[in-house]
């Protein structure tokens, strides 16, 4: 029992770079499963009056957002221990690395796809466009979780920087607060 003791404490409460990064591959499922179940539900009950386009696209935004709070609360409490760091700077800088993961996503799939739509070898053995683009997507995702995200919230959002008194001006200027 002690063994089993030793790696749960581990993993809890490690600062390592495999406990972290354990830790936060389990704040990133339960983030998606957020994000999927938000959008689900959006989708399925609260905007079918909507046209369809509008209907996915607004259930998808929502979801993600949704997910990246549950994931950025998650990784301030349970997978960086970041609870002295504040919170102002924290949700500044995990807004910036969001945003960069969302931009990356998107066009880092988009040039795959277009990229393996070119490989006549992918085409030879069948490969089909949802083939490519699923493909692509998860290629995509995997190099910026793991480049991207997990860097950066490990070395940039969730310990302190240089750019914290910057972050914290820019949320005191937006909530009309003075320094």
């Amino acid at each position: 029992m002690s063994r089993y003791r030793e790696l749960k404490d581990k993993f809890l409460h490690g600062g390592g770079l495999i406990s972290t990064f354990l830790r936060s591959s389990v704040s990133s499922q339960v983030a998606s499963w957020i994000d999927l179940g938000t959008s689900m539900l959006l989708y399925s009950f609260v905007f079918v009056a909507l046209d369809p386009f509008y209907r996915s696209n607004l259930s998808v935004a929502i979801g993600a957002i949704a997910g990246g709070i549950v994931n950025c609360c998650i990784n301030y409490r349970f997978t960086f221990h970041a609870a002295g760091q504040s919170v102002k700077a924290v949700g500044v800088k995990y807004f910036l690395v969001w945003t960069g993961s969302l931009l990356l996503n998107m066009y880092g799939t988009t040039g795959l796809a277009t990229l393996m739509s070119h490989w006549q070898w992918l085409l030879d053995l069948g490969f089909k466009p949802d083939g490519i683009f699923a493909a692509s997507r998860l290629a995509a995702s995997l190099a910026v979780s793991w480049g991207w995200n997990f860097v950066l919230q490990r070395n940039f959002v969730y310990r302190k920087t240089p750019f914290d008194p910057y972050a914290i001006r820019l949320v005191d200027l937006f909530s009309k607060k003075t320094l």
